[in-house]
C-alpha cells in the first residue's frame, strides 16, 4: 500500500493528505480522522464532536496551505521537465 503524502496532527485529530496521479498531473485528497481508545487499542473514526470542529477547521486550513505549495512545486517540476525535454 502506498504512503500518504503528508499528515498533520494535533492531539487526537489528524488530516491525512494523499497524492493521486492522473493524466493532467497530481491531485490531492484529504481524509480527516479522530483517534480514540477502546480498551487498550487505539482506533480511528471520521466522526467529530462539537469540541473538535474548530480544531479540525484549522487542520483543514493547514492542509490547504500544504497542498497549495505542492501544486506550485508540481507546476515548477513539470515546467523544468518540459524545458529539459525541448
Amino acid at each position: 500500500m502506498s504512503q500518504p503524502a503528508h499528515k498533520i496532527r494535533t492531539g487526537v485529530l489528524q488530516v491525512t493528505i494523499w497524492r493521486n496521479h492522473g493524466e493532467k498531473g497530481n491531485w490531492y485528497s484529504v481524509i480527516p480522522s479522530r483517534g480514540y481508545k477502546q480498551g487498550d487499542a487505539w482506533k480511528e473514526t471520521d466522526s467529530l464532536g462539537f469540541d473538535d470542529l474548530l480544531t479540525m477547521a484549522k487542520l483543514f486550513d493547514l492542509a490547504h496551505t500544504w497542498i497549495m505549495h505542492q501544486h506550485a512545486a508540481d507546476a515548477k517540476g513539470r515546467k523544468e521537465s518540459e524545458q529539459a525535454a525541448a
